[in-house]
Formats: structure tokens, sequence, C-alpha cells
């Protein structure tokens, strides 16, 4: 009579699918040993579940093996050029590091803190000065007109509301 409950609780669906916890593997695994019913019962659940398993298996598209392969390959070649990158690079630096050593700069600081610019810029900043007060100007202007409009409107509209509440 344990057997049969043992059977019926649900236990050995767990451990096939695999969501058991540790406890649950170890009761199937001394039933198993225990009583054979309980291991014939729980291989007939592997196979059947095998079986449903394939049933339902969905086919992989075709090509798919020759997509995974070049990927494999692309990412195998990426890293070989990452290394060779690498590799040109630390020498790079290694050839740049001599070259500082062998050069001595000397540091120079500036009497003034102020940035010299050449006399054409000067015109150009001037010059972008200047758009900038007139586009301001327009800008002021513009949304003064806007504001008397809209004042405009909303009186039109009272006028509006009191001839139709006239008639």
């Amino acid at each position: 009579m344990e057997i049969k409950q043992l059977i019926d609780s649900g236990l050995m669906e767990t451990y096939v699918m695999g969501v058991a916890t540790d406890t649950e593997i170890q009761q199937v695994l001394w039933a198993k040993k225990q009583f054979p019913e309980f291991a014939d019962a729980l291989t007939k659940l592997e196979v059947d579940m095998e079986i449903l398993a394939q049933s339902m298996a969905v086919p992989p598209p075709s090509g798919i093996l020759s997509k995974i392969e070049q990927e494999v390959n692309e990412i195998k070649l990426r890293e070989q050029n990452l290394e060779r990158f690498t590799e040109t690079e630390s020498r790079y630096k290694q050839a740049e590091q001599e070259k500082v050593k062998q050069d001595r700069y000397i540091e120079v600081e500036s009497e003034t803190n102020q940035m010299r610019i050449s006399k054409a810029w000067r015109w150009v900043f001037a010059a972008v000065f200047v758009l900038g007060k007139i586009f301001l100007g327009f800008a002021i202007y513009f949304y003064l007109e806007n504001r008397q409009a809209q004042e405009q409107i909303k009186d039109l509209k009272i006028e509006i509301n009191q001839i139709k509440s006239i008639k």
C-alpha cells in the first residue's frame, strides 16, 4: 500500500522533469533501490516522457547549422584580429615610450592667461555677436505681436458671445 501511495504522489514526475528538491531526489533514489515496482514505474515514466518530448519536438530550420558555424567562425576571427591589434598597439606604445624617454620636454609658462585669436576670427566672433542681437530683437518683436494677437482674439470671442446672447 505504501508503494502505491508513493507512485501516485507525483514524486516521480517532479524527479523526471528535474524540478525535485534534494530531499525528494533522495526519496526517489531510496525507493528505486528498495522497491522494484517503483523502479519499473519510474523507468516507464521516463520512457513515456521521452516519447512525448520527441513527438512535440520542433525541427530546427534548414541551414541553421551553417549559420551557427559561420557565426562561430566570425567570433574566432574577431578574437584573432583583436589579439593582433592589441599586440600591434602594445608594440606601438613601447616605441612611443622609448621615444619619450629619448626626447626631453621643457615646460614653458605663459606670462598671460588670455587666449590669442587671429584677426580673421575676431570679425567672425563680432558678426556672430551682432547677428545674435538682431535675432534677439526679432524674437522679442514677434513675442509681443503674438501676445497682442492673442488679446485681440480674446476680445473678438467676447464680442461674438455678446452678439450671440443678444440674438
